[in-house]
């Protein structure tokens, strides 16, 4: 029916009776499914073929049509990357694939984890199921564990049980199954599915309300192995780098890999500073997150009619209604001892409370969940955030609140704040602020993060215990919620994993682990500019994951003789993550640059900005028939890259070939990027080469 009405909460009145004029006084409100009334006027009712068309010569309406089955459109970042429902799969090896999901636990009632359609449990199974009076398994959650080292916090409970939401949104993404119409109060509607919606779910509770201690995730670890899981999931870090040997998830990442078993790891929420990926072992796939082209706003209408958007998630709508506007810095808390100069930012106590009550507060700052919990609770209407640092992502709040970019607002004024709403973003995917970035701080010649997933305002499974923004006193309960994080791009490329796993059940950890790397495509390093530091080998390809043509594969054994090669790195430092008798000899001391990673990286000190550095790599045929590969080498202008040989010939399946790539030049820039693609006409095996400046973290 065209734009909106100007009284808009009269709409569905206004709906309701066109409909009675219609079909008269037997018309049921129940048919009434929607009012829409935001954005623009129409409704959504059922109705026979005759009213329908009597509607559609009414005075006003633009159109009547049917409603009919589109795609669905977690409800957009698979369809994002190009990986619909209806994509090729090997559903019986998929519904044997067990994913180890180490987090906060999980909410077994949840739709996501409906088991109606699956067979029992895969053979060989070894998993438990801690099963309680409020906590019971299923065919699609086979397994369920909890750890605690210290004693439970205040309010949690000794269950598998989800009361943070964050295990339950992370094991949904990965395998969650189809669930029509979810959303967050009606934001991201759409069909919530998982990547491997029949693959099965282990659940290893490492996480309570005061975080994940060490000693359970090496507990963790430790079963996930022995229980059978085929992949792990693990969106987990801390925000410090440590050592390979002073990192628990390091450590059970190893012995994961020794068992044939990949570990996809978050790469850290510390960005967008240098060295900040935590999550940094060459054997485990490191994970960033990236924007998807749905992104959540609130509008912000002034008295004079001027509307200004910003990322915001929010439920609330406050109609249109306009109230008044209070500023942070004319409102101190004088008796607190803070000033304006303070009070701007509206941290936590600063603000004189009883000046905001029935106000909409404006800020110079994003706020704290505390301080937005405390504003909530002494009345505020809303909150504006607004400042001149452009924001990528948004963030969940209890009331209503936007965040204003270079916005021109009237102190003096009023305003009002509309429930978010969902937009098209067309410069998606690009890495987001919060992403953590290298250099690998571990090891400065191994590129970290790997690659870059969906991470950014993702819907998904959440526990209806948990708070929906984190704000302690939101009392909103929801079965679906939107969060960001490297967390929910972690189980995207878990889940991508377990997809090239169907088609190559016999691949190594680092075969899959290639293959996900080598057909990621390639990211605009303008939008970008940290480039490889920030998204790795690119952006993670589902579909052509699955058939990469080559991988650069790698052993126990490599990296045992990588870590013996790392300066400072005795036989008892190794014998403690590999857990075996390994002694570091001059013969299996390796250089780092000879480690079969799919990237390339050369960090380099101030003082030494021309360099000539060479690189050995084998790689692996997984195609049966006998392929000519070709080095294509994109160099910048600073550098020179050459490939020996330049070409390799592979005979079937199985077969490897060796080569070296020498970069010479000079480095004229913090970080320089290039590539090298072994194409054979069909497939592009693509590698990053990134060489860089060395400066202190």
């Amino acid at each position: 029916m065209g734009s909106t009405l100007e009284d808009t909460s009269s709409t569905p009145l206004h709906h309701r009776a066109m409909l009675e004029q219609v079909i008269g006084s037997n018309f049921a409100p129940k048919h009434l499914l929607y009012s829409y009334k935001r954005s623009f006027n129409g409704f959504a009712v059922r109705l026979t073929e005759e009213e329908a068309q009597k509607i559609a010569l009414k005075e006003g309406v633009v159109s009547v049509f049917p409603n009919g089955k589109k795609h669905v459109h977690t409800t957009r970042s698979w369809d994002f990357m190009g990986f619909t429902q209806s994509v090729p799969r090997v559903n019986l090896v998929e519904s044997n694939i067990v994913v180890g999901v180490l987090d906060t636990g999980i909410w077994p009632e949840s739709p996501s984890f409906n088991d109606a359609d699956l067979d029992p449990p895969p053979a060989g199974w070894k998993g438990q199921c801690q099963t309680s009076p409020d906590f019971q398994c299923n065919r699609k959650i086979i397994g369920a564990r909890t750890y605690r080292s210290e004693n439970l916090p205040p309010g949690n409970t000794q269950s598998p049980r989800d009361s943070e939401g964050h295990g339950t949104h992370t094991a949904s993404t990965v395998a969650g199954g189809l669930v029509s119409q979810a959303s967050l109060y009606g934001l991201g509607f759409g069909t919530a599915r998982g990547g491997v919606p029949s693959a099965r779910i282990a659940v290893y509770k490492i996480c309570w309300s005061d975080g994940c201690y060490d000693a359970d995730i090496l507990a963790a670890f430790d079963d996930a192995i022995a229980d059978g899981v085929d992949i792990i999931s693990l969106s987990v870090g801390g925000s410090v780098v440590k050592s390979y040997f002073t990192d628990s998830i390091a450590i059970g990442a190893f012995h994961a890999m020794k068992h044939g078993i990949l570990t996809s790891n978050s790469a850290g929420n510390e960005g967008p500073e240098y060295f900040t990926t935590s999550n940094v072992s060459p054997w485990s796939l490191s994970v960033a997150a990236s924007t998807i082209d749905r992104k959540f706003v609130s509008r912000v209408q002034l008295a004079n009619g001027t509307v200004y958007q910003g990322p915001a998630i929010h439920t609330f709508d406050l109609m249109g209604k306009q109230y008044p506007l209070i500023y942070g810095g004319d409102a101190p808390n004088k008796s607190g001892g803070f000033n304006s100069s303070i009070s701007r930012f509206c941290d936590e106590n600063s603000v004189d409370q009883s000046l905001v009550k029935g106000k909409i507060l404006v800020c110079d700052s994003i706020l704290r969940a505390s301080t937005m919990e405390s504003f909530n609770k002494n009345g505020a209407v809303g909150i504006i955030m607004q400042g001149s640092r452009f924001k990528d992502y948004a963030s969940s709040y209890p009331l209503p609140a936007s965040y204003l970019h270079n916005a021109n607002i009237t102190l003096s004024s009023t305003a009002s704040i509309f429930k978010s709403n969902a937009i098209l973003d067309s410069s998606a995917p690009s890495v987001v602020s919060f992403s953590s970035r290298g250099p690998n701080l571990a090891t400065l010649d191994i590129l970290k993060p790997d690659l870059t997933a969906p991470g950014v305002e993702i819907l998904a499974a959440w526990s209806p215990i948990a708070t929906v923004s984190g704000v302690a006193g939101d009392s909103r309960s929801v079965l679906y919620n939107i969060i960001s994080g490297t967390s929910m791009s972690c189980p995207h490329a878990t889940a991508i994993a377990v997809y090239v796993k169907t088609f190559n059940p016999t691949w190594s950890p680092a075969a899959i682990k290639s293959a996900l790397m080598t057909t990621a495509f390639s990211m605009n390093a303008k939008v970008n500019p940290q480039a490889e530091f920030a998204y790795g080998a690119g952006h993670i390809n589902p579909l052509k994951a699955v058939n990469p043509g080559l991988v650069y594969n790698a052993t126990e054994t490599d990296y045992i003789n990588f870590l013996c090669g790392q300066e400072g790195y005795t036989t008892d430092m190794v014998r403690r993550i590999t857990g075996d008798n390994t002694a570091c000899t001059p013969a299996n001391s390796g250089r780092v640059w000879d480690l079969n990673y799919p990237s390339f990286a050369f960090s380099t000190t101030p003082s030494q900005l021309t360099i000539n550095q060479f690189f050995t790599r084998t790689l692996t045929n997984v195609e049966s028939k006998t392929s000519l590969y070709s080095a294509k080498v994109f160099a910048p202008p600073s550098l020179r890259i050459t490939v020996d040989p330049p070409s390799l010939l592979f005979n079937g399946i199985g077969d490897t070939k060796s080569f070296k790539l020498t970069v010479q030049g000079t480095v004229n820039q913090n970080i320089i990027s290039g590539s090298l693609v072994w194409t054979d006409g069909v497939h592009q095996v693509r590698s990053p080469i990134t060489v860089y400046v060395a400066k202190k973290a």
